[in-house]
């Protein structure tokens, strides 16, 4: 008895055109894929020769090949060749994947399956990948402890404003109290011309004595 039937999964794309037939079929958790190998569809190149063939030789021909186009084939489901093209590539591509029985989820063996167990890596993840995980996640969160015990900010000069191009000669610097370029200092320092006294950046009166910088 033939069987009829066509296997199909939930993890393939149709590439299927005009002209013939392709699918692509992905892991359902890392996106990886196999892509079958594209199969001209013979009954539309026969249409294409019929149709070459009416507009040179006109009269029945080219009725007949008027018929050709506006017969409309459903590529989706009314196509015999189609279903005959989806039964190979599944073929073809069956075992490069495995279903897991856990999620249902069709992955890829080289990268997402767990043969220990005999379930994808989302529900029987692997035991060795998981301790490195939790090491690399705990350095992580012992670094940040440490660095929170150093004195990251005793070279700076927390009480001028930071700059990071020097106002005499525009070179680009990262911190500090003089260019490392021209020796400039980084802050310009204003002093009122009445007492003296430093002033801070743009203000307008002296917070001494008053005067009108």
């Amino acid at each position: 008895m033939t069987d009829h039937t066509v296997p199909f999964t939930d993890n393939y794309r149709d590439l299927s055109n005009a002209n013939g037939y392709q699918f692509e079929f992905v892991c359902e958790r890392c996106g990886n894929g196999y892509r079958s190998p594209y199969v001209r569809d013979k009954a539309q190149a026969g249409r294409g020769l019929l149709r070459s063939a009416g507009s040179l030789l006109g009269g029945k021909v080219r009725d007949l090949s008027g018929a050709t186009e506006r017969f409309q084939w459903d590529r989706g489901t009314n196509s015999a060749a189609k279903d005959k093209a989806l039964r190979s590539a599944t073929d073809k591509v069956r075992d490069e994947f495995n279903q897991c029985r856990g999620c249902g989820n069709w992955v890829c063996k080289a990268v997402c399956w767990n043969d220990d167990i005999g379930q994808c890596l989302v529900c029987s993840p692997s035991v060795a990948e998981e301790i490195s995980k939790a090491q690399a996640a705990e350095q992580v969160r012992q670094i940040k402890e440490k660095v929170q015990d150093v004195n990251w900010t005793e070279d700076l000069a927390l009480d001028e404003r930071a700059t990071v191009t020097c106002p005499s000669c525009a070179a680009k610097v990262e911190g500090g109290k003089f260019c490392p370029e021209c020796g400039e200092r980084l802050a310009k320092r204003t002093f009122c011309t009445g007492c003296g006294a430093e002033m801070r950046e743009g203000a307008k009166f002296c917070a001494e004595c008053g005067e009108r910088t």
